[in-house]
C-alpha cells in the first residue's frame, strides 16, 4: 500500500511564523516561468502569468486575511540579499525577452500580446520596483550600484536619488512632489510627481557635489579620473545610462522594439507611481516651527496587513516601518499593532493601485477614512 507524502505548502510560514526568505522567493520567482512561457507561446502561457500576478494573489490575500507576524527586534537575513541580487539579474533577462516577444519575435497574437504586456509590466513595476527599492537603500556600493541599474533599465534612473534624499525626508509634507494631497486624483499626481521628483532630486545631488567638491578641495586638489567621477553628479549615469538602453534596443530589436520598450517603461513607471500616490494619499505632517514638521510616523504611511503581497512586493505594503528604518531588510520590516488611529488600507497594496486608477472610486473609499483620521 502506497504511504500518501505531505504535500508542502510554500506559503505555511504565513500562518504559523515569520516569513523566511524562500517563501519572498516562491512569490516573486512562480510567475518568472510562465511570463516566459507565455512570451514564448503565447495563449494560456501568458494569461497564467497575468492570472497568477492578479486574480491569485489578490484571492490568497483574502482567504489568509490576517498579517504575517513580525520579526522579533534584531533578526537576520543572511539570504535576503542573495534573492534581491537573483530578482535584479531576471529583471534584465525578463525584460529582454519580453521586448523580444512584444516587438514580435515570437509571433504572438492580439490577446497574448496584450496579457504578455500586462504580466511582465506588472512584474517590472511591482517585484522588480521594490526589489531596486530594496538596493538603492544598501550600505554595500554594489547593491546600490544594481538598484540603481534596474532602475535605469525603466527609464527611471532619477528614483535612485529622489527616493532617498527628496521623499524620504519630505514625505507627508507639501515639499515632496511624491504625496498626494486629499482631493487629488492620480491622473493630476503622476505628471506632477514624476516632473517635480526628477527636478527635486537633481537638485539634491547637485547640492551634495557642491558641498562634496569644496570639502574635498579644501583637503586637496582634484587628481585623476576617480576624483572627478565622485565629484559627478549621478543624473549623468542616469540619463547616459538611458540613452544607452534606448540604442542597445534599437540595435537589437529595431524600432519596433523601441516602441514596445518604452511602453513597458511607461507601464512600470505608472506602477510605481501609483504606489506612492496610495502609500501617502491624504496624508499630512503637522508643522512644529517655520519649514519643520513632526517626524515621520505610522501615522504618515497607509500600510496594508495583506500576507500574499506583502511577499509579492518584499513587504512594500509595510511603509511605514520603512520611512521610520529605511535601512532595516525587506523580511524584517514590521507591521506592529493595528489601532484604529493607524492608516491601514481596506484592501491589498496593488488592489488599492488599481481602484485609484478610477478616480471616482478611489475618492469614496479613501477620503473618508483621511477625515476619520484628521479628526482624531
Amino acid at each position: 500500500m502506497l504511504r500518501k507524502l505531505p504535500v508542502s505548502n510554500p506559503f505555511k510560514s504565513l500562518t504559523r511564523k515569520v516569513p523566511e526568505v524562500r517563501a519572498f522567493a516562491v512569490a516573486t520567482l512562480a510567475p518568472l516561468p510562465l511570463l516566459a512561457l507565455g512570451a514564448v507561446y503565447g495563449g494560456l502561457w501568458a494569461w497564467a502569468a497575468f492570472g497568477y500576478i492578479t486574480v491569485l494573489i489578490f484571492a490568497l490575500d483574502e482567504l489568509i486575511a490576517r498579517a504575517a507576524p513580525d520579526a522579533p527586534e534584531g533578526t537576520e537575513f543572511p539570504a535576503a540579499d542573495r534573492l534581491s541580487v537573483g530578482l535584479a539579474v531576471a529583471h534584465f533577462g525578463a525584460l529582454g525577452l519580453a521586448v523580444f516577444a512584444l516587438s514580435g519575435g515570437t509571433g504572438l497574437n492580439l490577446g497574448s500580446w496584450i496579457a504578455v504586456f500586462l504580466g511582465f509590466g506588472l512584474f517590472f513595476g511591482q517585484v522588480s520596483n521594490a526589489n531596486a527599492h530594496e538596493l538603492i537603500h544598501r550600505a554595500d556600493p554594489r547593491l546600490f550600484a544594481l538598484g540603481m541599474w534596474v532602475y535605469i533599465s525603466l527609464l527611471f534612473g532619477h528614483h535612485t536619488s529622489a527616493h532617498r534624499l527628496v521623499h524620504h525626508r519630505f514625505a507627508a509634507t507639501p515639499d515632496d512632489p511624491n504625496t498626494a494631497a486629499l482631493g487629488v486624483g492620480f491622473y493630476e499626481f503622476a505628471p506632477t510627481a514624476w516632473l517635480g521628483s526628477f527636478v527635486a532630486g537633481y537638485e539634491m545631488e547637485r547640492n551634495r557635489a557642491a558641498q562634496r567638491a569644496a570639502q574635498r578641495a579644501a583637503q586637496r586638489p582634484a587628481s585623476g579620473v576617480i576624483d572627478r567621477l565622485r565629484r559627478t553628479n549621478p543624473y549623468a549615469i542616469y540619463l547616459t545610462g538611458a540613452a544607452a538602453c534606448l540604442v542597445l534596443v534599437v540595435m537589437a530589436f529595431g524600432l519596433t522594439g523601441l516602441l514596445a520598450y518604452l511602453a513597458l517603461c511607461a507601464y512600470a513607471q505608472m506602477q510605481l507611481l501609483l504606489s506612492d500616490y496610495v502609500q501617502h494619499y491624504g496624508l499630512e505632517r503637522r508643522t512644529v516651527g517655520p519649514d519643520k514638521y513632526e517626524p515621520v510616523s505610522v501615522a504618515h504611511s497607509w500600510d496594508a496587513p495583506h500576507p500574499v503581497s506583502s511577499l509579492w512586493m518584499l513587504n512594500a505594503p509595510r511603509h511605514s516601518d520603512h520611512h521610520a528604518h529605511p535601512a532595516r531588510e525587506y523580511p524584517a520590516l514590521r507591521l506592529g499593532t493595528i489601532t484604529p488611529d493607524r492608516p491601514i488600507l481596506p484592501r491589498s497594496l496593488p488592489a488599492m493601485a488599481t481602484l485609484a486608477l478610477i478616480p471616482r472610486l478611489w475618492r469614496r473609499a479613501m477620503d473618508r477614512r483621511v477625515a476619520r483620521l484628521r479628526a482624531r
